[in-house]
């Protein structure tokens, strides 16, 4: 902003500088996934295409953003571990978080047809993200086993979800029920 007399307004920018000396952990997360995963026709429980343009949409990061070091992704959510030393827009945690997000989706538009080339956007993506700063590599470590859990536990869920609907003649509705009461027997 030019030295004027509405320089002023600049004061109301908040100083939201991450810890120093800490890792920072983005993790971004698709929001409405099921409904834009119906929509747009993704095979069930694993759309192969899906999931390699997500993994397009994480390399644009990590090419783009240097200070990005780890990179790891499941269904519609993606996690990025940017370098404890990071001097990254001066650590200021709501632009290193709008950075990340906006060209995660914006990738994510862009190479849609090079995934889906047959198959327009009925309307754009959303994700929605969280920037969680980790004072050390144990708790860095935990994190990353911590999605490594979910990631598990979710694909379970869904391949054997999707397997009484698709082989079992299951509704949804029943292949919710049947797991459920084959978890509350446990």
């Amino acid at each position: 902003m030019a030295n004027s007399r509405f320089t002023y307004v600049r004061d109301f920018e908040l100083a939201d500088k991450v810890l120093p000396n800490t890792w920072m952990l983005v993790r971004i997360d698709g929001k409405g996934f099921h409904k834009f995963s119906t929509t747009h026709n993704f095979t069930k429980p694993n759309d192969k295409r899906a999931l390699d343009l997500m993994d397009r949409a994480a390399k644009q990061v990590l090419t783009e953003v240097a200070d990005v070091i780890v990179a790891f992704g499941e269904s519609d959510e993606y996690s990025f571990l940017v370098r404890k030393q990071s001097k990254l827009y001066n650590r200021r945690q709501s632009k290193i978080l709008t950075l990340i997000v906006s060209l995660f989706t914006s990738a994510y538009v862009y190479h849609w047809r090079d995934f889906f080339p047959d198959l327009p956007l009925a309307y754009p993506p959303v994700f929605d993200g969280r920037l969680v700063p980790y004072p050390g590599v144990t708790e860095v470590r935990d994190y990353f086993k911590w999605r490594g859990v979910d990631t598990h536990i979710n694909n379970l869920y869904n391949t054997t979800f999707w397997a009484l609907v698709q082989q079992g003649g299951q509704s949804t509705a029943e292949a919710h029920k049947t797991l459920s009461a084959s978890h509350q027997g446990h």
